[in-house]
């Protein structure tokens, strides 16, 4: 996939909104990649795009001609002053697109843009420990494992574990991060 020329990996804009709510939406309702029951509606998913932009941080786009295929995007783990050198991404598949290495692309993108924001550590909260494929996506990446959140959501009538990995980024914790 990578030696694809047609697949463009790009900042996205307020037109790739609906794409990006749709995508999102499949995932709601179908998948255990977030434990978001809910679909939020288009507004929401603006105003969430808006919060990751304000931070300066990346929300990515995968385009091939006129289809979005995939999104991604970093945010703070935590909203706290402190945490704002670790960064959470979050990579969601239009289910056409998985499984032909649009997300690991989006994933390396994703990390190095952060890398150039300031950000030393990316951690991955992975919804269902059976998500091989963003475990397996995000070790080829660098990410190391760091916790297993067991049976913390509910959803589809089933117990579903959160995977923690973790990913230095640039400098990560061997220089101080004062004046960054």
């Amino acid at each position: 996939m990578s030696q694809n020329p047609s697949l463009l990996l790009r900042p996205s804009q307020d037109g790739d909104l609906p794409a990006i709510q749709a995508i999102y939406q499949h995932a709601v309702l179908h998948g255990t990649g977030t434990f978001e029951t809910d679909v939020p509606d288009l507004a929401e998913m603006a105003r969430r795009r808006t919060e990751v932009l304000s931070r300066g941080l990346p929300y990515l786009v995968a385009q091939r001609g006129e289809q979005i295929l995939g999104y991604a995007y970093a945010n703070y783990f935590r909203p706290r002053m402190a945490y704002r050198f670790c960064v959470e991404d979050s990579i969601y598949l239009a289910p056409s697109a998985q499984g032909q290495g649009v997300g690991r692309l989006l994933l390396a993108e994703l990390i190095a843009r952060c890398e150039r924001a300031g950000a030393r550590q990316m951690l991955a909260v992975i919804g269902d420990s059976q998500n091989h494929g963003s475990v397996g996506v995000h070790r080829a990446l660098g990410f190391e494992p760091t916790g297993l959140l067991k049976s913390s959501g509910w959803k589809f009538g089933r117990w579903l574990d959160v995977v923690l990995m973790q990913r230095q980024l640039g400098h990560g914790d061997n220089t101080p991060a004062e004046n960054t």
